[in-house]
This record gives C-alpha cells, structure tokens and sequence, in this order.
C-alpha cells in the first residue's frame, strides 16, 4: 500500500510520458480527477475517461499529449509539493508563479480543486498540490 495517492497519480503520469505511451491507466479518487480536468483544461493532457472498475472508485484513462513535429511531451515536469509528511499551505496574496507565469500551480482550497491563477482571482488559499509545466 502506498502513503501518498497523489504522488503516485504524478509518477504513473511521469513514467509514461517517459515511455512514450500514449495512454496510461490510474485508479481513480476525487481529487484526481479533479487534477485530471485541470490538467485537460490547461492543455497538457489529450483527453481523459472516468472508467467503472470492480474497484470501488473507478480508473482513469489519460490520453497523454505529444508535441507533432518533435515528438517530444507536451508535459516537461511534475512536481509534487505538499506532501503527507510536510504539508505545504499559501495564503491567496502568496501563490508561487510557476516558470515565471508559463506553468501552473494546482492548489486545494475551500472552493475546490483549480490553478495559482483562478485560486488568486478568487482571492482563496490553499494546499500547493503540485507543479506543472
């Protein structure tokens, strides 16, 4: 059994990229797939499908997303942040810039799952999850 749900979300979705496969299959949890529809409206991903499973919560299917002409992916990093031995919380006036604007941040607030961006129009803080760019 593993300790942190999220961070092994983060390696699946690492790991295939760096295999170059096109679709990768992770069990399914509600603060995934909320990570998983950011992660599509950002344009990192292809698509994505909420599948029933004998397990109790399902998987996801993600289609990962390659650069046409490099064959490169589109995603370049994955960072985990919070983790369960050191959460990490940011105050809406104090949400990091990822790449200097050009990654995004995912942030657990009060409101639900979204970006550094949204997080900070809504004037809401929260957990850092994860990086991405």
């Amino acid at each position: 059994m593993y300790t942190d749900p999220i961070a092994d979300y983060l390696t699946r979705i690492r790991n295939a990229n760096q295999a170059g496969h096109r679709v990768v299959s992770i069990p399914a949890s509600k603060l995934k797939k909320e990570i998983t529809k950011i992660l599509f409206d950002q344009g990192y991903i292809l698509s994505y499908k909420f599948e029933e499973d004998p397990q109790p919560q399902g998987s996801i299917k993600i289609a990962l997303k390659y650069d046409k002409i490099t064959k490169e992916p589109v995603i370049k990093k994955l960072q985990r942040i919070s983790t369960p031995g050191l959460r990490k919380y940011a105050a809406a006036d104090n949400l990091p810039r990822v790449l200097n604007g050009l990654g995004i941040s995912i942030v657990s607030t009060s409101h639900g799952v979204m970006t550094g961006k949204q997080a900070a129009q809504e004037n809401v803080g929260g957990e850092l999850i994860c990086y991405v760019y």
